[in-house]
């Protein structure tokens, strides 16, 4: 494929949406000379979904696959068993080699949604790292202290705070860097999360005699809520989401979010984005007009310009210009708690289901055509409210006539 060194596209694949960048001018040199480069990006398969948060490097690589560069994605078999402590304030646990295998499932046909699936290059760092030997992995332990360690912003917090930290744990950063060096790579991408990890890397190739590759890291998107995003905490969207659940997910973000959903998630002109943060800050543009946009742009993007207006529709037809029109109609007093409600008609079955499914963000409530998962259900009824519990159950809750 014939490298593009188009001026422009350069320079928003090297700006936009990025944290980071290592040997920057190093980089845009051979971009801008048309050097065909490998291009790495190391994806640990701990969990069967990628969300929107893992897919704002899987979108850069895409920029790099689009000007001819040649995309290795490492598929971390070995490394998502070992588990990676980046960002991670608690010890991560080991998976198993079935846990990982089931992970892996499906994942060549989920990132097709990104990326020409054809074009890339796929490999298994088990390939390698498996025959490792322990004389090679010491000599490489022997060039990393425990202070670079334990200067690591998560391992320093664990460590004031008396929290366990495995030597396993810092064996991660050895493992991914070697990737780097078996493969030769010119440019590695990550998460900012992933820094250490990613010059790691330059550490190995350079102690074994290779160049180092150059480092690009993207910021990192926050879940719908603004905490970090998590699927334990439900607050994610998933690129194998279906249409109108992705659209309504989106729907439920927090306002000062749009922007950055805007920037990371989207193909948006900058321009535009800035006119829309204009808009809302002044107060001249309704936030949720521009959210139902941003999910309309989310959904064409994994699921075609057909889906997402369909969702869109299915979206204004369901929360804006009327209720769901199926829902279970219940009775409560305003000082009913909303926890006894639900539980009282046997909406859910049990305190540990009803927690459950608040954990996974699959009770919520619907405001103004908004939908915003519930954090906790201490809270008394409202006059009347409309909550969904789970993907299709949707309850209107009203108070007694006096």
């Amino acid at each position: 494929m014939e490298i593009i060194t188009d001026a422009s596209k350069i320079e928003e694949l090297l700006t936009r949406g990025i944290e980071d960048s290592i040997q920057r001018e190093h980089l845009l040199d051979k971009l801008s000379r048309g050097v065909k480069l490998k291009i790495k990006f190391g994806i640990d398969p701990t969990s069967p979904h990628i969300h929107l948060g893992r897919a704002v490097p899987l979108r850069k690589l895409r920029r790099f696959q689009e000007l001819g560069h040649e995309i290795i994605l490492v598929v971390g078999d070995f490394t998502a068993q070992i588990g990676d402590p980046s960002d991670k304030l608690l010890r991560r646990p080991m998976l198993s080699e079935d846990d990982v295998h089931t992970n892996m499932k499906g994942y060549k046909e989920t990132l097709g949604k990104i990326l020409d699936i054809d074009s890339v290059t796929f490999l298994y760092n088990s390939s390698w790292l498996t025959g490792l030997s322990m004389k090679k992995l010491t000599e490489l332990a022997e060039i990393f202290s425990v202070q670079q360690m334990l200067a690591r912003r998560n391992f320093k917090t664990r460590y004031e705070t008396g929290t366990e930290i495995s030597l396993r744990e810092f064996l991660y950063p050895i493992f991914q860097g070697y990737d780097s060096f078996h493969i030769a790579s010119d440019v590695e991408i990550g998460g900012s999360d992933q820094l250490f990890n990613l010059k790691a890397g330059r550490t190995i190739q350079k102690y074994l005699g290779q160049s180092e590759q150059d480092i690009l890291t993207t910021k990192m998107l926050r879940g719908t809520d603004g905490r970090k995003m998590s699927s334990a905490w439900g607050n994610v969207i998933s690129i194998s989401d279906a249409p109108q659940e992705m659209f309504g997910r989106t729907m439920s973000l927090r306002d000062e979010l749009i922007g950055e959903y805007l920037l990371l998630s989207t193909d948006t002109l900058l321009s535009e984005i800035k006119e829309h943060e204009k808009g809302i800050e002044d107060g001249h543009v309704n936030p949720r007009d521009v959210k139902l946009l941003l999910a309309e742009r989310i959904v064409a993007l994994y699921h075609g310009a057909g889906a997402a207006q369909f969702a869109r529709e299915a979206f204004l037809d369901t929360f804006s210009r009327g209720k769901p029109k199926e829902t279970e109609a219940i009775l409560a007093r305003k000082d009913e708690r909303l926890e006894d409600v639900l539980l009282k008609h046997k909406i859910v079955s049990s305190r540990s289901s009803l927690r459950r499914l608040l954990l996974a963000g699959a009770i919520r409530v619907y405001r103004d055509g908004i939908e915003t998962p519930l954090s906790n259900l201490s809270g008394a009824v409202e006059e009347e409210m409309l909550v969904r519990v789970g993907k299709k159950k949707f309850i209107t809750i009203k108070n007694p006539p006096l």
